[in-house]
């Protein structure tokens, strides 16, 4: 093989440094379009976590509202059993008058009409002091159940002065029933 002359060589140079220059190029080019392509799915995948972080904040928010309602009502829904809801809470009702010194007489309890949103309804006499009756009805809101007064009689005692009388008609809620219903608009 001949030797080559120093114009061949510096020929040789120049083409060796320009392919290296285009190669480097070109690899820096694709290099370079494929770390921006990794940033941008970077910055998608950001924007993404930023979006569920903001939902979750917004949902642990509410979480927390209805936690706070769930503890000042002392009622948790999950637990209530539909079969037995209305002897529950006739029974709670009933500790609730005898813990605040009422005298609770008949208690009827009755399942709700097919078409309305509840499970059934309560009546009852009570009797006692009237401030312990204001305090019994004032407790029904939190006792667990989701209870309405419907209806409130209020009387007096005649055989007892001082002593007042009160007819009740509580209904209890069917949440089930609710939550189907859409917002109107």
């Amino acid at each position: 093989m001949r030797t080559l002359t120093q114009r061949e060589k510096r020929t040789v140079r120049l083409g060796a440094i320009a392919l290296g220059i285009y190669l480097v190029l070109l690899g820096g080019l694709q290099a370079w379009n494929y770390l921006a392509k990794k940033q941008a799915e970077y910055r998608q995948l950001l924007t993404q976590a930023q979006d569920l972080r903001r939902k979750v904040e917004l949902y642990q928010g509410k979480v927390q509202h209805i936690q706070k309602l769930m503890d000042g009502f002392r009622m948790d829904p999950a637990k209530l059993d539909r079969a037995s809801v209305i002897a529950k809470a006739s029974a709670a009702i009933q500790s609730a008058a005898l813990g605040g010194g009422v005298q609770v007489g008949p208690v009827r309890e009755s399942p709700a009409r097919p078409s309305s949103k509840e499970l059934g309804s309560i009546q009852l006499e009570a009797a006692g002091p009237v401030p312990a009756l204001l305090k019994f009805v004032q407790q029904t809101h939190s006792l667990g159940y989701p209870l309405i007064i419907d209806s409130l009689q209020v009387g007096s005692e005649p055989s007892r002065p001082g002593q007042g009388k009160l007819n009740l008609t509580i209904i209890i809620l069917d949440f089930d029933q609710w939550k189907q219903e859409q917002p109107h608009v």
